[in-house]
């Protein structure tokens, strides 16, 4: 009986035992004088439980709020992620802006050249009533040699070819000629058209490499005095399709004979109504290697797009992001492709955590610091590539920086009671580790997959300019169109005159595709021809 004092400290360890009904059958009297330490158990194990429940509903408000961030700020918020990012998650108040212009300790770019355009010559000569000393009289006398300057001008003017053909009259009495002969028409990309190849190369461009609208276009041709009509170009659009169609095809082929490829999707719009498809919404997906770039639009966004364009490859690397359709590809399951992911898409969880839990600022931050130390050693590895020496040197401070990093992912990992915010990046670096490490082992993959995603920038401009495409061959031929020029940007050759003479060749065919389309294409053409086609370089000028 004397132990009875001792309970109080014990009640609060124990849950609250149920009140009973009647009195006890063993001890009344004992009973009567445990009942008021067990009623403080009892009370005290419903503070316990309230006490849980508010730090759970704490811990809701927490998540909400922190999504409430994220959702403003993808709303409102700056899409970029660099220095301006984390000053604004650093600094107490706003980032001052950074002033435009050159800025110190930068070098200054270089004066260009224009040496490669035409020249129209222009000698100034001084007024008439300014050739004489305005104190005397007396006349100026020239003075050998001149002060020259130069002033850039852009010559846009719409023309019309007539045409005149000859025509001739046999003097024979034989019957092997026709009443009259006439010369032969001029070749046409498009029989029957009115309109010819340079009018065709500024509507392809226009459209597909500077992602302006039809209708703007045509109405700055209207300024230069041309008017045409938005269904003659459209219906020559359409018509063009099948002329460019081989050019797809082997850059495709092309694309499934490399080794390494950057691989995303975004949205694209097709309005038109197709049997199975709920809905506009379509997806161009981007698979960009070191020698041609391919676009694909498709209707959904499965594994089975990758799959189809990659097709029977024997090995190879696939930068891409963490989207699941990736990971399911027949030629990742089978080990033919490896997947290699973006390390800037694990920096984004850690800048998100860091924007959305104010608690887990510092701790993202210095994730975000972490990762760009890995960043810097592997820029240092690529650039004593050629030194062997350096590089196993260089090579080994990367090793050692990324097992830094894994072991920091996984004692983290460990800790009781991990923040959510905190768990949910950890536990996607632990998840896509292997394949956020194969830029490790082969140099030749960038850590992230900037590549495809820099690629995708114009087709979305696009998409905002003129929302996507009204109809699947539109859609098609927006697809092949980007994939062709982003291919000619990659060797450096000119659009314009590179279609220019597609076209002409096409014309020439008899408004049809030439039968060694193939030789057109970038890897196929003699060093003539891509000096012809060539950029236009930018060299300083000395003078």
């Amino acid at each position: 009986m004397e132990a009875l004092p001792l309970l109080p400290e014990a009640a609060p360890q124990c849950s609250a035992p149920p009140l009973p009904t009647g009195p006890c059958p063993v001890c009344p009297r004992l009973a009567a004088e445990f009942e008021p330490w067990r009623q403080a158990a009892f009370w005290q194990a419903l503070h316990q439980r309230a006490l849980q429940r508010e730090q759970l509903l704490h811990q809701q408000i927490d998540t909400l709020q922190a999504e409430v961030r994220s959702l403003k700020q993808r709303l409102f918020g700056r899409k970029a992620e660099g220095a301006a990012a984390l000053a604004n998650l650093t600094a107490p108040g706003p980032a001052p802006p950074r002033p435009r212009g050159q800025q110190p300790g930068r070098p200054g770019p270089r004066r260009r050249a224009y040496e490669h355009l035409p020249t129209v010559e222009e000698t100034i000569p001084l007024p008439a009533d300014r050739q004489q000393c305005p104190q005397c009289g007396q006349p100026f006398v020239p003075f050998p040699g001149s002060d020259d300057s130069t002033v850039l001008e852009v010559e846009v003017r719409a023309y019309r070819r007539l045409i005149h053909r000859r025509r001739y009259r046999p003097t024979c009495a034989c019957n092997g000629n026709p009443g009259v002969v006439t010369a032969p028409p001029p070749p046409k990309v498009l029989p029957k058209s009115l309109l010819g190849v340079s009018v065709w190369v500024t509507v392809l461009l226009d459209k597909y490499l500077f992602y302006r609208p039809t209708y703007r276009l045509l109405a700055d041709l209207a300024t230069h005095g041309l008017s045409l009509s938005l269904g003659t170009v459209t219906d020559g659009l359409k018509r063009l399709l099948p002329l460019l169609e081989p050019l797809y095809d082997a850059l495709v082929q092309r694309s499934r004979q490399q080794a390494l490829w950057h691989a995303d999707e975004t949205r694209w719009l097709v309005f038109a109504t197709v049997e199975g498809k709920v809905g506009h919404r379509w997806y161009l997906w981007v698979f960009h290697a070191a020698e041609v770039v391919v676009f694909v639009l498709a209707s959904g966004r499965a594994h089975d797009v990758p799959e189809e364009h990659l097709g029977p490859v024997e090995e190879g690397i696939l930068v891409v992001d963490r989207y699941a359709a990736y990971k399911a590809l027949a030629q990742v399951k089978d080990g033919r492709v490896t997947l290699a992911f973006c390390w800037a898409h694990v920096r984004r969880d850690f800048l998100e955590a860091a924007r959305d839990w104010p608690a887990l600022r510092d701790w993202g931050l210095g994730w975000v610091e972490r990762i760009g130390a890995v960043y810097r050693a592997n820029d240092a590895r690529l650039a004593v590539r050629d030194q062997p020496a350096a590089f196993a040197v260089a090579e080994r401070a990367l090793r050692q920086q990324v097992a830094a990093l894994e072991q920091q992912a996984t004692a983290e990992l460990r800790e009781p009671a991990l923040h959510p915010g905190r768990r949910q990046a950890l536990a996607s670096l632990q998840e896509h580790w292997h394949g956020l490490t194969v830029f490790v082992a082969h140099p030749e993959v960038p850590m992230d997959n900037n590549t495809a995603e820099r690629s995708e920038r114009g087709p979305v401009v696009g998409r905002k300019n003129y929302y996507g495409s009204g109809a699947v061959w539109s859609g098609r031929l927006a697809a092949l169109l980007f994939s062709l020029l982003q291919t000619l940007a990659l060797w450096g050759l000119n659009p314009r005159a590179w279609l220019t003479a597609y076209l002409e060749a096409c014309a020439a065919a008899g408004g049809q595709a030439p039968a060694d389309a193939a030789r057109y294409l970038p890897w196929n053409l003699s060093e003539e021809q891509r000096q012809a086609w060539r950029c236009q370089p930018t060299p300083p000028n000395t003078s």
